[in-house]
């Protein structure tokens, strides 16, 4: 994959804002209240005549002559045999280093010199080991390498073979970057792809060389490789069949996870609203909604009754109320992230405004129901909507510029073949998402889990978030390009060229105190990354960084072992702190930060009422708050119970 430069015919930033859409709300029963954007496309494929809708994707809008739709056809049909994989992408990539690196000759000097070097180190190493076994190694694997971490790999002669792996990876990390002239896209790219294939061929994943599998080989007479063999056939058959990983169906969804008690209270096309039974005699005035990733399921945050987000809110007396998108098929193709945020976001406030009327809501939002909330938050500031009173921030990424190794799958290059794909089906696959995720950290998630279940013959125990996160998730082909070239590749949103409404919003607009947190081992949303928000407002922002990754680090319950976090607070107005020097003052503590985050909630309720309602008292119209009506035809109601229907659609 590799990101081609900018087309001369691509128009200037001012002309390539997304227009206008009229505030209409999607109707449940039929396509007619579908977003501009959509009926838009309808109508220029009768007219043939280029048209463009708010936040859509131009380049894959209408076809403007028939043999681009020849080109699109056949994109489509190679992404298929790809899984939506551009090669042009990495070839373009390899070209632009290959060819920087062939009119180098300073830095070949300097690699042909660093080479030298390490071999010169490496035999230093191998004699030093063969006189003393007990001698330091003379490379250390990096932090997060666990691969040769058994004491089995300081024996001779894989202390050896391990060593001389760790200093040939360290010299093709020195190969693939620095080389001057290629852009720094394509140079991640070449190192990203330089260390797949060096994961692919290190000596733990070999028999012959991974003293581990050698031990467990003599010690069980072989047992292992043949339950290794077992294990890979087994795996087969669930991909082919669907049947998802082994261990998966222990946990189903309203039986094991998702168990919470609570009522569907509003439904429309594209998601449920799920308000949580209280548990306490009286609850924060202010009600919590909670808006979660649509690449994932909700219950993310409400796994298993210990780890449930959920659970606890609602324990420590709030009432919860949480969004479970409709996993999309074929006819939702056309929905794009302005009917995500209308129907979304601004029915959910509309809903959880009919059933705690007269109180402001403390929103929450998780990844990119995060971004999609803040988007959300910025256009009511801008108009004067002042329904929200504070606004968390989970694992948010609102500047796109350090999005981290995710961006090596998001270029024009790219998108092109992904687009035809996703247009071609209405939708991109859950299994894409998830083996991009997976190839960012390849290295445990592919690798060593084949090493531990193929040659070790050991299967892993099955655990809710590893069943969670087998239970993959479809997007709307329009939504995901928007996503993608709007956000990840032009950062719209935080250099103010995102329109709602017709009008751009900003995020300096957002006036209400921020609780954002990130985690240490993000590899989807880096922490370095979600601390930008402090750039982009000047709202007080309590700032926490805790231990774990994107999930783990968020699903962080009290009494949960090995956990700690750092929190700071910056007042409203205050000076800028980078995210190093933030780390270095930071305080920190042990534990999970959820107690931090329920008592700075607290902090922003006006008090204690008796629990509203379940699905709220009112039976007509909703009306919401300061006459913030739908117009979708839906009433607040108890609709069926909680985890509801689209949650576990498949």
């Amino acid at each position: 994959m590799t990101a081609t430069s900018k087309s001369s015919t691509r128009r200037p930033p001012a002309e390539r804002q997304p227009q206008a859409l009229p505030d209409k709300r999607l109707d449940t029963r039929s396509d007619k209240g579908l977003s501009a954007a959509t009926a838009a496309t309808a109508a220029s494929a009768n007219t043939g005549r280029p048209v463009t809708g708010n936040d859509t994707i131009d380049r894959v809008g209408p076809l403007r002559l028939p043999y681009e739709l020849i080109d699109t056809l056949a994109y489509a049909r190679r992404a298929r045999l790809t899984g939506g994989m551009a090669p042009t992408a990495a070839a373009l990539a390899w070209f632009d280093w290959a060819m920087h690196l062939a009119f180098a000759p300073g830095k070949q000097l300097g690699l042909g010199v660093e080479a030298a070097r390490l071999q010169a180190r490496f035999l230093r190493y191998a004699a030093r080991v063969a006189r003393h076994p007990d001698c330091p190694n003379c490379i250390e694997p990096l932090e997060q390498d666990r691969r040769f971490a058994d004491p089995a790999w300081q024996r001779w002669p894989f202390n050896v073979i391990h060593q001389g792996f760790l200093l040939q990876q360290h010299w093709w990390h020195q190969a693939t970057t620095g080389v001057r002239g290629v852009s720094k896209h394509h140079e991640d790219m070449v190192e990203f792809a330089a260390r797949q294939w060096l994961d692919m061929f290190s000596p733990a994943n070999v028999i012959a060389t991974n003293p581990e599998v050698l031990q467990a080989t003599l010690a069980s007479g072989g047992v292992n490789l043949w339950q290794g063999a077992v294990n890979f056939i087994d795996d087969v058959q669930r991909t082919l069949t669907g049947a998802g990983p082994a261990g998966a169906g222990r946990f189903e969804v309203g039986r094991d996870v998702a168990v919470t008690p609570g009522k569907v209270v509003y439904r429309n096309r594209l998601i449920e609203l799920i308000q949580y039974t209280p548990t306490t005699a009286q609850v924060h005035a202010e009600p919590v909604l909670i808006v979660p990733s649509w690449v994932m399921k909700y219950y993310i945050l409400d796994l298993s009754p210990h780890n449930s987000m959920v659970r606890w809110l609602v324990q420590q007396g709030h009432t919860v109320f949480i969004v479970s998108w409709k996993n999309p098929d074929p006819e939702d193709g056309e929905l794009g992230l302005e009917d995500y945020r209308r129907l979304g976001v601004m029915d959910a406030l509309d809903a959880v405004g009919a059933i705690v009327p007269e109180h402001k809501i403390q929103a929450v939002g998780y990844c990119l129901g995060g971004t999609l909330l803040t988007i959300a938050a910025a256009a009511m500031a801008r108009d004067g909507d002042e329904r929200l009173c504070s606004l968390s921030l989970l694992a948010t990424e609102t500047d796109f510029r350090e999005t981290g190794e995710i961006k090596v799958f998001v270029d024009e290059s790219q998108l092109a073949w992904l687009e035809a794909g996703m247009k071609s089906r209405g939708y991109l696959e859950g299994w894409q998402m998830a083996g991009s995720f997976q190839l960012l950290n390849a290295r445990d998630l592919i690798w060593s889990r084949r090493v531990r279940e193929y040659l070790l013959g050991q299967r892993q125990e099955m655990i809710d978030l590893m069943a969670w996160n087998a239970d993959t998730t479809r997007m709307p082909w329009r939504m995901h390009g928007e996503y993608l070239r709007h956000l990840y590749m032009d950062n719209d949103l935080s250099e103010g060229r995102w329109r709602v409404g017709g009008r751009p919003v900003a995020l300096a607009d957002i006036r209400l105190p921020m609780f954002v947190v990130g985690t240490v081992r993000d590899h989807v949303a880096p922490w370095r990354s979600v601390h930008k928000i402090h750039l982009l407002n000047d709202s007080a922002i309590t700032f926490v960084l805790t231990s774990g990754g994107h999930n783990a680090g968020v699903v962080s319950e009290p009494g949960h072992p090995r956990r700690s976090y750092q929190i700071a607070t910056r007042a409203a107005g205050g000076r800028y702190v980078d995210p190093d020097q933030w780390r270095a003052d930071a305080p920190r503590h042990d534990g999970s930060w959820w107690p931090a985050w329920d008592d700075w909630l607290a902090q922003r309720a006006s008090g204690r009422i008796a629990p509203p309602t379940m699905g709220g008292a009112i039976g007509g119209a909703m009306g919401g708050v300061k006459g913030k009506a739908t117009g979708s035809g839906a009433t607040p109601a108890v609709l069926d119970d909680a985890p509801g229907h689209y949650v576990r659609q498949k």
